[in-house]
C-alpha cells in the first residue's frame, strides 16, 4: 500500500489521480490533499478519501475548510502548508500537479524528504531544473514524469542513455495549427480552450494553443533525461496516439502509442516500475486511418522558439521565460490580451532580462517575482 500525497487535488491531475487511486484500494492510499481555494471539491474530497492532511493555500479559506472536515483531519494553508504535506512523513508518493511556480518549494520539500515525485508540474523544471534535479540525485529521491511525452520518453530510453541519439517530443499543433497569421489574430478564448485531443486545465490548454506547452516540455526534457537542446526535436502529430519517441545511435527508434488519457502516464509515475490495469479506453490501430506528422511552424508560433533560445541561454532566463508567459495567458484568459500578443509580451521581458546562473531557489523566485512585474508593466502599458 503506497500512501500519496496529491498537491493540485481539485485540477484536471489532480482529479484524474484520485480516480485512477480510487480504481486501485488495494495499491494506494490518498495521505494528504492540497488545493488552492475550491472548498466546496476539497471537502468531497476528504470525505471520500479520508486523508490525514489537507491544504488549502488560500489561508482565507481555513476556517471554512477547517469547520466542514473531521477534526482527525490536520488542516494546513499557504506555501508553508504546500511544503509541509510534500514532506508528509507518512506520504511515499507526492503528486505535484499544481499550475505554475507555486508547485518549485514543495517539490524541493518533498526532494530533500527523499520522496518519490510524480511531477506534473512543468514550472518547476523550468525554472528550478538546475537546483531539482541535482537535488533529487543527491537525496535519492525518484522524479518521475507525469506529462504524456514526458512519460513516453522516459519508458522509452529507460538505462540507454549512453545509447540515444535523439530524443522527438510530439505535440499535437493544437486547434490552430492550420490557421493563417490573419486567422490567428482573430483567435478568442473560447475557441483556445478548445483541445482537439486532451482534456486540460485552462493555462496549459492555451499554452498548448500557443506550442508554448511544447517549449516547456523541451526544457524539461533537458533536465530530465540531461540532453542538449541540439538533440531534442519537436515534430508535430495531430492524432496524438504517439506521445513521443527516441531515436538511438544505431539507426533504431522507439515509440510510446496510446489513446490521449493522462490516467495512464499518471498511473506509471505511481506503479513504476510495475504496471497495472486501468479502465482506460484501448487503443484501436486499425480503425485508425493514419498517423501524420509535420515540422512545427514557429514563424505563426514563435513561442516554441522563445522557449528554445531560453533554454540555451539558460540560468536565469527558463524562469523569467516561465513567469513572463504566466502572466501573459492569465490577461489573456481575462480578456485583456489578444492571443498573437502573448508571445510578444514573453519575447520583450526576455529581451530586458540578463541570465544569471542560478545557485540558490531565491536565485529563481527573484527573477521570477521580477519578471512578473515588468510583465504586467508592459501589459498595463500596451502598445
Amino acid at each position: 500500500m503506497k500512501k500519496i500525497t496529491v498537491l493540485g487535488s481539485t485540477g484536471s491531475i489532480g482529479r484524474q489521480t484520485l480516480d485512477v487511486v480510487a480504481h486501485h484500494p488495494g495499491l494506494f492510499k490518498i495521505q494528504a490533499l492540497a488545493a488552492l481555494d475550491e472548498v466546496d471539491i476539497l471537502c468531497e474530497q476528504v470525505h471520500r478519501y479520508r486523508p490525514a492532511c489537507v491544504v488549502v493555500y488560500d489561508d482565507s479559506k481555513y476556517k471554512q475548510l477547517k469547520d466542514r472536515v473531521p477534526d482527525s483531519v490536520e488542516v494546513l494553508t499557504g506555501q508553508e502548508g504546500l511544503c509541509q504535506a510534500a514532506a508528509y512523513e507518512e506520504t511515499d508518493i507526492v503528486v505535484v500537479a499544481v499550475s505554475g511556480a507555486v508547485g518549485i518549494l514543495p517539490t524541493l520539500a518533498a526532494a530533500r524528504a527523499g520522496k518519490r515525485i510524480a511531477l506534473a508540474n512543468k514550472e518547476t523544471l523550468v525554472a528550478a531544473g538546475d537546483i531539482v534535479v541535482p537535488l533529487c540525485k543527491d537525496m535519492g529521491s525518484e522524479l518521475i514524469p507525469v506529462d504524456s511525452e514526458h512519460s513516453a520518453i522516459f519508458q522509452c530510453l529507460r538505462d540507454e542513455n549512453k545509447s540515444l541519439q535523439q530524443i522527438w517530443l510530439t505535440a499535437s499543433g493544437g486547434p490552430f495549427r492550420q490557421f493563417s497569421r490573419e486567422q490567428l489574430q482573430q483567435v478568442t478564448v473560447e475557441m483556445a480552450l478548445q483541445h482537439p485531443n486532451w482534456s486540460m486545465g485552462p493555462k496549459i490548454t492555451v499554452d498548448s494553443a500557443t506550442l508554448m506547452n511544447k517549449g516547456l516540455e523541451v526544457i524539461e526534457a533537458h533536465h530530465l533525461f540531461q540532453v542538449g537542446y541540439d538533440r531534442i526535436q519537436v515534430l508535430i502529430h495531430p492524432q496524438s496516439i504517439i506521445h513521443s519517441m527516441v531515436e538511438f545511435i544505431d539507426g533504431s527508434w522507439l515509440a510510446h502509442l496510446g489513446v490521449p488519457d493522462m490516467r495512464i502516464p499518471i498511473q506509471y509515475a505511481l506503479t513504476y516500475p510495475d504496471r497495472a490495469a486501468t479502465p482506460t479506453r484501448r487503443l484501436d490501430l486499425i480503425g485508425m486511418a493514419d498517423l501524420h506528422f509535420e515540422q512545427p511552424d514557429i514563424e505563426r508560433f514563435p513561442s516554441l522558439q522563445l522557449a528554445y533560445d531560453a533554454g540555451r541561454r539558460g540560468g536565469t532566463m527558463p524562469a523569467v521565460l516561465n513567469a513572463a508567459n504566466e502572466v501573459a495567458v492569465h490577461h489573456f484568459l481575462a480578456g485583456r490580451l489578444s492571443f498573437v500578443e502573448i508571445p510578444e509580451v514573453v519575447a520583450y521581458v526576455m529581451s530586458r532580462h540578463q541570465a544569471k546562473v542560478v545557485r540558490t531557489v531565491n536565485d529563481v523566485l527573484q527573477c521570477d517575482q521580477d519578471a512578473r512585474e515588468l510583465t504586467e508593466e508592459r501589459i498595463a502599458r500596451g502598445g
